[in-house]
Order: C-alpha cells, then structure tokens, then sequence
C-alpha cells in the first residue's frame, strides 16, 4: 500500500515525547500493522520484530538508532527522509545546547585604546636604549674590542 501524502517530518528537537508523537504519526501514515512492519523491514534487510516497535511506540523515551532506522526504512521511508530522521534523534540524544555566551564590551570613546598605552611603552623602551647609547659615547666608555686593541698596543715591546 502506497501512502497518499509526504510522511511526517521529523520535529525540531523539542523533546523526546514530540518526537515519539511523530513515530506514532509515521505508523500511521504508513498504514502498516506491527506484523507488516516486521515483514517489510526484513525485506529491507532490517531486524525489526513486531513487538519492539509496538514497546518503542508505547514509549516517550527515545528508541536505539538501529532500531529507528529499521522503523523508518519499514514504513517506507527514502535515504534523504531517514537521515534527518536520525539527526533529529541524535540532536535529542546530545541534550540541549548551552546557549552561547554574551560579552557586553564596555563602550569607549577612544576606539582601539588599548594600543596607545603599548606604543607609549615602546617609545619610552627606544628613548632609553638611544639615550644609554649616547650617554656611553658622551663618556668615553669602549667596547669590549677597543679595550683589547688598545691592551695589544700596550703590550708590544
């Protein structure tokens, strides 16, 4: 028997009971008994005894995803249908999402003003290197290899 219109989707992830109604619907929209459902799985190469889909149905819990497909490809359900069939379970299955985290940024005047007080502390790191390096040259200080030439010249006889 050929069902007249679309199957029910599978509904948005809003519980494990919407979810099982919507089973209880496909079923129904299939128009098959538990024994036909058993049969047709079987010939879909599926194992689906008659009396675990008639205890998945009973139930608002959600059904191990082996026996869901069976189920679904039993009522005659296509490849693309079945799978958002099994994402929807697995979306129930994960549980609820944590919503995502809001940050309130602070609202400045001055955009980017962290950058300032860096540039400000490498300005200030350069002045000190070219100051420490005049200062030295001011004074007379050498280099490590002006003294040793200038100790070599001393030492010759």
């Amino acid at each position: 028997m050929t069902p007249p219109m679309s199957p029910p989707a599978p509904p948005h992830p809003a519980g494990e009971a919407a979810f099982m109604a919507e089973l209880r619907r496909l079923k129904a929209w299939s128009g098959l008994s538990y024994r036909e459902l058993e049969r047709a799985a079987t010939a879909a190469g599926e194992v689906l005894p008659y009396s675990t889909a008639a205890t998945m149905l009973r139930r608002d819990r959600l059904p191990r995803e082996a026996v869901l497909v069976a189920f679904l490809v039993a009522c005659g359900l296509d490849a693309d249908d079945t799978r958002r069939w099994i994402f929807a379970r697995r979306e129930l299955a994960a549980g609820p999402r944590p919503p995502a985290p809001t940050v309130e940024h602070p609202v400045s005047p001055v955009r980017h003003g962290w950058r300032r007080p860096r540039l400000a502390v490498v300005g200030l790191a350069a002045a000190a290197a070219l100051l420490l390096g005049a200062g030295a040259a001011a004074t007379g200080a050498t280099t490590v290899q002006e003294e040793q030439q200038t100790v070599g010249i001393a030492q010759q006889p």
